[in-house]
C-alpha cells in the first residue's frame, strides 16, 4: 500500500492545504494529515477543532486518515511505515526552507519529500494571512472550505 503524509499546522485548514491533500490522494493510497501540536505556540482552533474540520473537509477523498502528533515528523512516519511526506511549495522562499527540512528528514530516516507546486490561484495563501484579514473584518470566504470559513467567523466574533 503506498502511504504519505500531509503534514502541519493546519490553524485552519485553507483551500490551498485541501489542493495539495486532494492531489496527494490521487497518488497515494492512504494520506495521513498529520496535525501538529506546538505547546508553545496558542492556535485559534484547538488541535481537536481542527482534526474535526480536515475530517470534515476531506471526508469526500475517501482515503484520507487524520490525526494529531507532537515531535519529530519522521518518528510519526517511522511509526506508521509511511515513506513519504508531500508538500506544498508557494514560492521560492518556501523551497530553501522545506529543501533543508527534506535533507535533514532523509537523513534521520530515509523519508523521501515530495514537492507539490500550490495551485497559482493559492500562491499566496497561508493561514496565518487568512486569519489576519478575517479579523479586520476582510473576506475570505473564498480561501477555505465553507464550514471552515462559518467556523473561522464564528470564533472571531466570540473575541
Amino acid at each position: 500500500m503506498r502511504r504519505a503524509v500531509c503534514p502541519g499546522s493546519f490553524d485552519p485548514i485553507t483551500n490551498g492545504h485541501l489542493d495539495i491533500i486532494g492531489r496527494a490522494s490521487k497518488l497515494y493510497d492512504v494520506v495521513h494529515v498529520a496535525v501538529m501540536i506546538n505547546q508553545s505556540k496558542k492556535g485559534l482552533f484547538t488541535v481537536d477543532e481542527r482534526i474535526e474540520m480536515i475530517r470534515e473537509v476531506t471526508a469526500d477523498f475517501g482515503n484520507v486518515e487524520v490525526e494529531s502528533f507532537h515531535g519529530l515528523l519522521v518518528d510519526f512516519c517511522k511509526q506508521r511505515d509511511i515513506p513519504a511526506i508531500v508538500k506544498g511549495l508557494r514560492a521560492v522562499s518556501d523551497f530553501d526552507y522545506e529543501l533543508q527540512m527534506a535533507q535533514m528528514n532523509n537523513g534521520l530516516s530515509g523519508v523521501e519529500t515530495l514537492f507539490v507546486p500550490t495551485n497559482p490561484t493559492y500562491s499566496f495563501l497561508s493561514s496565518s494571512l487568512v486569519k489576519e484579514v478575517a479579523a479586520w473584518g476582510g473576506d475570505v470566504a473564498h480561501l477555505l472550505p465553507p464550514t471552515v470559513h462559518g467556523a473561522l467567523v464564528d470564533r472571531l466574533g466570540r473575541k
